[in-house]
């Protein structure tokens, strides 16, 4: 088929180069918008591979929801450490996973399609790449169950984005995200949260312990640090490493217990207060903020940077992990995963390194640079100095 090529019509302001960079991009996005072009593309041997890959791609795109519903199926029904201890025939786990056998042949065959599961001899099936991941997994199938909330609050995606479905799950189930005042939430209120990021907690402290050695420093303050899990797996990486959680008094309480139970009661403590309000303790050399900014709104990140920096010492160090937006080769799961699941939340959102670097600039941070980590889909990890 006949491309007409672009034409480069004058835009004010704009480079002769921005203009024809303009035109080419307007011209391509008609062309792949063409009927005829798809399916002469679809046809030509050349661009064939091409055009199947972004139409299994959309497609999948269409149907994610339905393949969520399928990890989620086989989460809650046991079924990949079910597996874990050998292949089974369809009629097995049909019996086992308690399904009439039609549900079971569309649960199984969905899976092995998604390579959760694996087709092996004699007709039965066994864990494929993906299910394997899952078997002992807590911190991935905790997540997948507690995404039933996320699906109920993007049942309309339009009224949320339009900010017409205030208060959903997501927002009732992290509640510091909804109050002004988030020091007076309760024990109740913020046990199942709290509970959560301890379970998902291992991987993510995992990473940033193997990109960071902390047996450099001689106390460790985790601002925001929940139930303690992250300083816990720091006191093992780091022994003589002393540590300060700094969490709201709720959650605080249960970072001391656990401390007391894991045998760091001489060198952990926890104090509870808000950091959007109560200074920081200021015994550390370095400090930490675990999955914390990306939680909350530009000025609560400001002011939550600066009292970092306040309680840190000159030489001081500040480790900031989180999901990062613009991420190499994970893309989505800043801008689509996190923008959405934060806004159903009530605040926060995912930010670049960029972005990050220049609110610790701001702060009063005077060196910021990058570390890499293993999995970076996981967290992205920035270290800030005090000069």
């Amino acid at each position: 088929m006949r491309a007409t090529p672009p034409e480069a019509p004058a835009l004010p302001g704009a480079s002769t180069a921005g203009r024809w960079r303009d035109a080419a991009e307007r011209w391509r996005d008609r062309l792949l918008a063409s009927p005829a072009f798809r399916r002469w593309a679809a046809a030509f041997p050349l661009t064939r591979p091409i055009a199947r890959r972004r139409a299994g791609a959309l497609f999948d795109l269409v149907a994610g929801f339905v393949y969520s519903q399928v990890l989620l199926a086989g989460v809650r029904l046991n079924l990949f450490d079910l597996l874990a201890q050998g292949p089974l025939t369809e009629a097995d786990l049909a019996t086992r996973l308690r399904l009439p056998p039609e549900g079971a042949a569309r649960l199984l065959g969905a899976s092995v399609a998604l390579r959760l599961l694996a087709r092996r001899s004699g007709g039965r099936i066994g864990l494929g790449p993906l299910g394997a991941a899952l078997v002992d997994n807590a911190a991935i199938t905790e997540m997948v169950l507690h995404h039933g909330m996320l699906y109920a609050d993007l049942a309309d995606p339009v009224a949320l984005l339009r900010g017409e479905r205030p208060g959903g799950a997501l927002a009732q189930y992290w509640p510091y995200a909804g109050t002004d005042y988030p020091a007076c939430l309760t024990a109740d209120q913020v046990t199942p949260y709290t509970r959560l990021m301890a379970a998902s907690q291992p991987l993510v402290a995992d990473e940033i312990l193997d990109a960071y050695d902390l047996r450099r420093h001689r106390h460790l303050l985790d601002i925001g640090g929940g139930d303690g899990s992250f300083l816990c797996a720091a006191a093992a990486r780091a022994p003589t490493l002393q540590a300060t959680l700094f969490d709201l008094p709720a959650v605080a309480a249960r970072g001391e217990a656990r401390f007391a139970a894991a045998g760091l009661g001489g060198r952990a403590r926890a104090v509870g207060g808000d950091f959007r309000r109560d200074p920081l303790p200021r015994a550390a050399d370095i400090a930490s903020l675990v999955r914390v900014i990306h939680d909350h709104d530009d000025a609560t990140v400001a002011g939550i940077l600066r009292a970092a920096r306040t309680a840190l010492p000159v030489g001081g160090t500040l480790l900031l992990a989180e999901p990062m937006a613009g991420t190499s080769g994970a893309e989505a799961m800043g801008d689509a995963y996190f923008g959405l699941y934060l806004l159903a939340m009530g605040r926060g959102r995912a930010r670049t390194p960029a972005v990050l670097t220049g609110f610790l600039h701001t702060a009063g941070f005077a060196r910021v640079r990058p570390v890499p980590t293993h999995t970076p889909l996981l967290t992205g990890l920035l270290v800030a100095t005090v000069d």
